[in-house]
């Protein structure tokens, strides 16, 4: 009987693919990771409430389980790259580096020592070995959950003797529903959303005991100041709430359109205006997957954040260095987050979005 190790995270998601592998045959155990380790501002520790979840749903399932703390390994190889990364004004997704790092690294590496045959994970998202030799990445049969865009930097090796249970589920509804039919805890668990380490702490509250904040001018694109910031870390390319400046003018309101670091200046725009929508981007090290493509021209799909619909491009490949043209303008197109292309439903890989136009 081929040996699984499940990430189980305390959600109903994991909770079911560890479900689905048990009636497949496997033999399953499960494994927790505590990827960060500190209380929010209510003094709860959301890790301990989903590990008291992993173990009503273990129990119900009748599977072992374990624990293990990655949070060191989470904090200098996910947590310092975010901190950098907004330091210098972008906007990082450290999502998709704990993929890289934590779960199909760490977590990989340790299950190894009970023996597995694979790893599983409750993403959505599909695998297929073709004539290859090779793991493919996949779409999930429910695009509206495709977590894709999530594991666009796992590297080809790393997919290897990996199990996504939820693959081919279309609709996320059947997740909860199976759930409840055989009595697992999570059935009615909200989804967790937003970065774990934040919890539920507001935001600028948490990045302001990380990087030191500057009070500086919001000035419009013109040169009119019509604001004080508290800190240009705290906003994102595109942004509309919580800027603080009233409406006015044209009674439209502001959009970030640009963070200057250097000189601590947060340019706005009143309403909707050509400086916030790009044509292209760029990429520097792009992660292929399954295989870099040879060096030309090609017509593609393009995804530059999490369940944005497909954009039709034209794409630029010269080594892993990646020029994406987009047929229609994008708008909000933010550095430090991720471009990932499609082929169909193949995802080919993404990277850092290094420069726009």
């Amino acid at each position: 009987m081929p040996k699984v190790v499940v990430g189980l995270s305390g959600g109903v998601d994991s909770s079911v693919a560890a479900l689905l592998l048990k009636q497949q045959g496997y033999e399953v155990i499960g494994l927790f990771m505590r990827n960060w380790d500190e209380a929010d501002e209510n003094g709860v520790c959301s890790a301990d409430e989903d590990y008291r979840d992993v173990r009503r749903v273990a129990d119900t399932l009748g599977i072992p389980y374990y624990a293990v703390d990655f949070s060191a390994e989470y904090y200098d190889r996910v947590f310092a790259h975010f901190v950098e990364e907004y330091q210098k004004g972008r906007t990082p997704n450290p999502d998709v580096l704990c993929n890289r790092e934590i779960k199909f690294e760490a977590f990989a590496k340790y299950a190894v020592s009970f023996g597995a045959d694979y790893i599983a994970t409750g993403h959505y998202a599909k695998l297929e070995t073709r004539a290859d030799g090779l793991p493919h990445l996949m779409r999930s049969a429910d695009e509206a959950k495709d977590q894709t865009y999530f594991l666009n930097q796992v590297k080809c090796e790393q997919l290897t003797n990996v199990l996504f249970p939820l693959s081919d589920i279309a609709d996320k509804h059947y997740v909860r529903e199976m759930a409840a039919t055989y009595g697992l805890s999570t059935a009615a668990k909200k989804d967790s959303t937003g970065i774990c380490f934040i919890g539920e702490r507001r935001f600028r509250q948490f990045l302001a005991t990380y990087i030191p904040m500057k009070e500086g001018e919001i000035k419009t694109l013109d040169g009119k100041t019509v604001g004080r910031h508290n800190g240009v870390y705290y906003y994102t390319v595109g942004q509309r709430k919580g800027l603080g400046v009233g409406g006015g003018g044209n009674g439209e309101p502001y959009f970030v359109v640009r963070k200057d670091v250097e000189n601590n200046v947060l340019w706005v725009n009143q309403g909707e205006c050509d400086a916030l929508y790009s044509r292209s981007l760029e990429v520097d090290d792009f992660n292929f997957i399954p295989r870099p493509l040879a060096d030309g021209e090609y017509r593609m799909r393009c995804r530059i954040r999490h369940r944005q619909p497909l954009q039709d491009a034209t794409v630029l490949v010269e080594g892993k260095r990646v020029r994406v043209l987009f047929d229609a303008p994008q708008r909000a197109v933010a550095e430090g987050q991720y471009a990932v292309l499609y082929n169909g439903r193949d995802c080919l890989g993404g990277g850092v979005i290094e420069r726009k136009a």
